[in-house]
């Protein structure tokens, strides 16, 4: 099949009027949907649990933003076993198919992109360039992904060096379901790029959300759906790290783990996941990002004032709550 190249999402800024009133009318929008409730969606089923996580927005901590259903250990594992069946199917689907899914999520996501944005406002505090931006990082996810996939599709053999006397040959094929645990601080992007990884090249994935994110990631789900991504290849389970996120990393049928957050958390999952537990198939792979030292240079050649705004908008962008916020400034005399 043909595909155009690659290209990132444009960022927007908000210097042209139109895009100021897109956005104001988005939060108008969303404001009206405030307060709602939103269940778990395990196997493309609406779940409802006993109790609730609430949201509420950082900047008028009396405003409830949404309550999303909080799971447990039984809505994990009933998570996990729709992963796996859903598994059987969408890893036989012709990869050209999955990549597909994951552009038409794509053109959706850029349809919805102020709603989305303002949702992340009304969330987790951003202001509207850092969550239009958050939107089309997503985006950009959920394209590459798409494109890359195709590059490692099935049953084609990969070109292994030939050495002497040797026939060699690799394949790639999924591994099948695991668990995504994403960080509040870009809540549309990590979160989208953690499962959309995993499912463009045949996985399925029990997606659990920050807590101070769980309503905006539903949004996120509404769109695969709408984008015909079929029921459990991608189930959200919003909870408490401590409770269902431990138990999903421990669980003996979790075949990966990905995880973006801490270094204290991911070293505790990677200690976790290592142990082989009864009914334990496999060695489960573990993929962490953790917190990261981001340094500036700034040589005799730079434009002093416009590093300064560079360093300032860095380190201080969505007040240094993310890994890429420049944490060292190195100076060249």
């Amino acid at each position: 099949m043909t595909v155009e190249p690659f290209r990132n999402e444009p960022i927007l800024l908000f210097k042209d009027e139109a895009e100021r009133k897109a956005m104001q009318a988005a939060l108008t929008e969303v404001k009206a949907q405030l307060g709602r409730d939103y269940p778990l969606l395990i196997g493309g089923d609406k779940v409802v649990t006993a109790d609730w996580l609430p949201s509420f927005d950082p900047s008028d901590p009396g405003r409830l933003v949404g309550r999303a259903a909080k799971a447990g250990p039984a809505e994990a594992d009933a998570a996990l076993e729709a992963a796996w069946k859903a598994f059987e199917t969408w890893k036989r689907w012709p990869q050209e198919h999955r990549s597909r899914v994951l552009w038409k999520a794509a053109a959706i996501m850029r349809r919805r992109k102020f709603e989305l944005a303002a949702w992340m406002v009304y969330e987790v505090g951003k202001n509207w360039v850092e969550a239009i931006a958050d939107v089309a990082e997503a985006i950009d996810f959920l394209d590459y992904y798409g494109r890359i996939a195709l590059n490692l599709k099935g049953p084609e053999a990969v070109p292994l060096y030939p050495y002497p006397g040797e026939d060699n040959e690799a394949f790639y094929i999924p591994l099948g379901a695991g668990v995504s645990i994403s960080p509040w601080n870009f809540p549309v992007a990590i979160f989208t790029g953690m499962l959309a990884g995993p499912i463009a090249v045949g996985n399925t994935i029990v997606a659990k959300p920050a807590e101070d994110s769980s309503v905006v990631a539903y949004k996120v789900f509404e769109i695969l759906a709408e984008a015909g991504l079929p029921p459990g290849v991608a189930n959200l389970l919003p909870g408490v790290g401590e409770e269902v996120g431990a138990h999903l990393v421990a669980h003996p049928d979790t075949r990966f783990v990905t995880f973006t957050g801490s270094l204290e958390v991911g070293l505790i999952i990677t200690e976790t996941a290592a142990k082989r537990i009864p009914n334990q198939r496999w060695i489960k792979r573990v993929v962490t990002e953790l917190g990261g030292k981001d340094a500036i240079l700034v040589d005799e050649t730079a434009d002093l004032d416009l590093a300064a705004q560079h360093i300032v908008a860095s380190a201080y962008g969505f007040s240094g709550q993310k890994c890429s916020a420049a944490s060292r400034l190195i100076v060249v005399d």
